[in-house]
């Protein structure tokens, strides 16, 4: 299972949401390409990007920052936030982004995702709200459950299925390891849980299923709840 430290852009700095409100962002960082080396010292092997500005406008917004962060580590980078358009992904593929994430299009226009997981390296977000699927940087929910969006791309061809439960995200209140486990048994993909990873034991939790595949870890290591040299050990035994 994979550890991927995550970095939270939101006008050029480095932060963190509590449950994906925008006028929650705390700050960690003015340096995020710094937090990248950090990772990568620690032992990383991916780093999970998120464009907070570009999930709400729909285009890139940090790219500045995510050009620093590509020239500063050597770690794989999967990046989301406002991806709507084959373009788009063209332009990060070709600033070394190593595979894109998709969320709101993924509600929108799923044969877009299917279609474009045949030419590029695609991860599919999925985030919910009381198990529904939120867009729009969370902004809104859908009438579609999580577990039937996943189930819609069990054979298309996507690397993995991002799971969040937006409720937990940045509360520090444990991982929803039931809400990750149905969405790995709806779509039978690689899944990664996502939101209210507080400390090991989290880990270990997600571990023992055999289910999962990678976990997302932000605040629990900006608050220092959590030791990623011991979870790295955790997830290599």
């Amino acid at each position: 299972m994979d550890i991927l430290p995550a970095i939270d852009l939101k006008d050029g700095v480095a932060v963190r949401l509590s449950k994906g409100l925008m006028d929650s962002a705390k700050i960690y960082s003015n340096e995020p390409w710094s937090l990248a080396k950090k990772f990568e010292e620690l032992g990383s092997r991916w780093l999970h990007l998120v464009d907070l500005n570009g999930a709400f406008a729909g285009e890139p917004k940090n790219l500045k920052q995510i050009k620093m962060i590509r020239k500063n580590c050597n770690l794989s980078l999967e990046l989301g936030g406002g991806i709507r358009d084959e373009d788009t992904i063209k332009r990060y593929i070709d600033l070394g982004i190593d595979r894109v994430i998709l969320g709101s299009i993924a509600l929108r226009n799923p044969d877009f995702v299917k279609e474009m997981s045949q030419k590029y390296r695609v991860v599919v977000g999925i985030d919910a709200k009381d198990g529904f699927v939120a867009v729009e940087g969370w902004a809104e929910k859908s009438s579609i459950k999580a577990t039937q969006l996943a189930k819609e791309f069990a054979d298309a061809g996507v690397e993995a299925i991002i799971c969040t439960d937006v409720a937990k995200d940045g509360m520090l209140s444990g991982v929803n390891v039931g809400f990750t486990l149905e969405v790995a048994k709806a779509s039978g993909v690689d899944t990664i849980a996502s939101g209210g990873v507080k400390d090991i034991n989290d880990i270990i939790k997600l571990q023992e299923t055999n289910r999962v595949c990678g976990v997302i870890v932000g605040k629990a290591f900006y608050e220092g709840t959590i030791d990623l040299k011991e979870a790295f050990k955790v997830t290599s035994k």
